[in-house]
């Protein structure tokens, strides 16, 4: 079904880990013995680190259905609105850097958005809107649709990459699409976006990723979501070592050369329990706990043709068992979402790790059954989780400074400057 593999000759580092970006269960399973056998490893968790964590952020995908519903299905008023509301922007003539609430109104269904933002702040984490009519309009019209949609649900869009058909630019929107048919050597690609094949749980940067399903794959492609607060209760209940690996500030993430950088050091796990208010608030949480689990599986084992860099340290044992601890823990609770042609799926990204399956397209270049997303990364200032010190240098690079006239929506797919197998120099967008 999958895109057969072809990754990259390169040694990586001196004492990196024998682990891949595809998780191996038996490896996993064979590191847990060996680490068990051989060290001593801590039973008590970090210093103010909960037991549990309890909330609706934590739930378990394989009986989640029972008791929420994460879809939306748009009524036949709401598209009237929405069409009404794409005319509108056309009639301004103004670049697609300027839909907001106001140049792409929505009076009756902005309410609907605005408890959708609600939902994934405080509530599950995850929303799907249905029906959107993408065969009705150009493409064009069905990304300024989106944008439409996505500046009521989270007014804030993020810079994804910083050029643009090698021109400076804030590029906030992404397609992702196979794309090994078309580049000449498929070993440029360097993220699983541009393939086939199967991606594992990870998260993007950012607060809230949207997706928008313009063409389903001819078989596979599901989407998985899973609640990194559950995986959180699940380790620290029964590996509380991984939890004070997850936290330390010792992760090594490969930067690939993104705007000059070699790698940067933080950690995955960021914990900020619950602050008291003032006395007039007093015996209320001003602050609610948040627990945020942020990383790319790739910046850590390397992904065809961005192998991990052989000039910095390489990640150790205990890491590597982490990585596939969160993975397998994740796809134990996971819930599969039947994400069909005009959805667009609106994820937590700082308490929802999100996946896909393989999947195949119709070979042929107009094939009806081709997997086409875009995506846009949000943010929502009402409703925003405060974002932990040590991400603040990478959320600016994502939201910091984005202007509507410097923003570009590509219309067709290309592959990121930050995704590319080969020397970035400085280019790179924020995030993965």
């Amino acid at each position: 079904m999958a895109t057969a593999a072809v990754q990259v000759s390169a040694p990586g580092p001196v004492g990196q880990p024998d682990i891949g970006y595809t998780p191996d269960h038996d490896k996993y399973l064979e590191r847990v013995k060996r680490r068990r056998e051989t060290e001593k490893l801590e039973q008590s968790l970090p210093p103010g680190f909960p037991q549990r964590l309890d909330s609706d952020l934590v739930w378990d995908g394989n009986n989640l259905a029972e008791t929420y519903d994460w879809n939306y299905r748009l009524t036949e008023e709401d598209i009237n609105e929405i069409e009404s509301a794409l005319r509108h922007f056309k009639s301004l003539n103004k670049p697609l850097g300027y839909i907001t609430q106001e140049t792409f109104p929505l009076p009756h269904l902005h309410h609907t958005l605005r408890s959708l933002s609600h939902e994934l702040h405080h509530g599950h984490g995850f929303k799907v809107l249905r029906g959107l009519p993408v065969t009705a309009h150009t493409r064009e019209e069905n990304i300024i649709i989106y944008a439409g949609l996505s500046s009521h649900v989270a007014p804030l869009r993020g810079r994804q990459d910083n050029t643009h058909l090698g021109q400076p630019a804030d590029v906030v929107l992404a397609h992702i699409k196979d794309l090994t048919p078309t580049v000449s050597d498929i070993n440029k690609i360097g993220a699983p976006a541009y393939t086939t094949e199967k991606q594992v749980f990870h998260t993007d940067a950012g607060d809230i990723v949207a997706l928008f399903c313009l063409g389903e794959a001819a078989e596979g492609g599901q989407s998985y979501l899973s609640s990194s607060w559950q995986v959180y209760n699940e380790l620290a209940a029964t590996r509380p070592d991984l939890i004070r690996t997850l936290a330390e500030d010792k992760w090594v993430a490969d930067e690939f050369g993104k705007e000059g950088r070699k790698f940067s050091v933080r950690p995955l796990l960021h914990y900020q329990p619950a602050a008291s208010g003032s006395s007039s608030t007093e015996g209320k949480a001003e602050k609610p706990e948040r627990l945020i689990i942020q990383y790319a599986r790739r910046t850590f084992t390397g992904y065809w043709g961005l192998p991990r860099s052989a000039d910095i340290p390489p990640i150790t044992e205990a890491q590597a068992e982490a990585l596939d601890a969160l993975h397998f823990t994740a796809e134990k609770y996971a819930v599969a979402l039947d994400f069909r042609k005009g959805d667009v799926q609106f994820v937590n990204n700082l308490s929802v790790f999100h996946a896909r399956a393989g999947f195949r397209d119709d070979p042929e270049e107009d094939g009806e059954k081709q997997r086409h997303l875009v995506r846009l990364w949000l943010r929502d200032p009402e409703h925003a989780w405060e974002t932990p010190e040590v991400l603040r240098e990478r959320w600016e690079r994502v939201y910091g400074g984005v202007s509507p006239e410097k923003e570009v929506f590509p219309l067709e797919p290309r592959i990121r400057s930050a995704s590319r197998g080969e020397s970035v120099g400085t280019q790179g967008g924020g995030g993965y």
